[in-house]
């Protein structure tokens, strides 16, 4: 008897929990709108696990109460308004079309890193770039790759780590009690990968300057997260229309959500809803990076560049609104706090 119980626990396990859900919160410059400078997500996955999906400019530092418990940050590329070479003065600071921002010497990434003993999810260029950000702040200690056994590390982490994933690559984090992992895999972004001048040092700058060059850290990513419900999440980070949307997104990893960024440089705003539509696929589409005020008091503002796009969906559209838990069931339905 006692084995036909292991035995159904087992399968059990290998199962999504389809009854449980994902929490996402959108962490803007202004409470209750999708302001133009926001990007910065939390998940929080039914284990427990919480990630933090580009800090941008939209914490105030690694202190920032909105953030709670981090176990991972990601981070798509080094652009400014994702690393964050700026951080929010507070929250409400300045206006949904221009928020109130500071120097953020270190990085906003780094600051919650360090703040947070969280493992650093981007590829080893970044992640290097980023941990001599976090030395800094700690006073030079060195990072290192995060502890794994069978593939898999357990968060909390003692200290700050990084991935030591590429393209491709997969980081698979787990809390002690559960029996599944969240899994996080690198995809293919379609942008470029250039330091902000802020963040390199004086010598740095003047050399490239005297060139007219910039630094790139590698090539720009998105992520494909895939929860322990089910729910398998697309963030696309800053990107133009390419076929592995398609063929790696859909197709292999075949993801139920997307958290889409738009914006006229990457040109999402021009093949966002054909991308969605016609490549991924997904049940939803979580709005975000707009690089335009979305929301008037929490409502569409419908005649914004925004508006345009969300009419052009086949997917149900939700708005990344600061402060908003959505819930996600395994099948990419918001069940709550749409």
């Amino acid at each position: 008897m006692k084995t036909c119980c292991a035995a159904l626990a087992l399968a059990l396990a290998a199962f999504p929990a389809f009854g449980q859900t994902v929490k996402i919160t959108p962490v803007g410059s202004h409470p209750g709108e999708l302001c133009a400078n926001d990007r910065a997500i939390i998940f929080e996955d039914p284990t427990g696990v919480r990630l933090l999906y580009d800090p941008a400019h939209n914490v105030t530092g690694g202190d920032d109460p909105r953030l709670g418990t981090i176990h991972a940050v990601l981070l798509s590329h080094v652009h400014g308004d994702h690393i964050g070479n700026l951080k929010l003065k507070a929250p409400g600071a300045g206006t949904c079309a221009n928020s109130g921002r500071e120097p953020a010497p270190n990085s906003t990434t780094a600051e919650v890193a360090a703040a947070k003993n969280a493992a650093l999810v981007m590829t080893r260029a970044i992640g290097r770039f980023v941990g001599t950000k976090v030395q800094a702040i700690r006073g030079g200690k060195p990072i290192g790759f995060c502890p794994q056994k069978e593939s898999v590390t357990t968060v909390p982490v003692e200290t700050v780590c990084t991935s030591q994933t590429d393209l491709g690559g997969v980081f698979i984090a787990k809390t002690p009690e559960a029996a599944r992992g969240v899994e996080i895999t690198i995809v293919y972004a379609s942008h470029v990968n250039d330091a902000p001048p802020a963040l390199l040092s004086q010598a740095q700058r003047e050399l490239l300057q005297a060139d007219g060059a910039i630094l790139e850290f590698g090539p720009a990513t998105g992520f494909v997260v895939k929860f322990t419900n089910g729910l398998t999440a697309y963030l696309s980070g800053d990107t133009g229309i390419h076929t592995e949307m398609k063929t790696v997104v859909n197709e292999y990893h075949k993801a139920n959500l997307a958290v889409l960024n738009l914006g006229v440089n990457a040109g999402a705003y021009f093949s966002g809803a054909h991308a969605m539509n016609e490549l991924v696929r997904p049940a939803s589409v979580i709005i975000t990076h707009a690089n335009e005020p979305v929301t008037e008091g929490g409502k569409l503002r419908p005649l914004s560049r925004t508006a345009k796009v969300i009419d052009q969906l086949k997917a149900t559209p939700h708005l990344a609104i600061s402060g908003r838990t959505m819930e996600f069931d395994g099948k990419g339905k918001c069940v709550a706090g749409c």
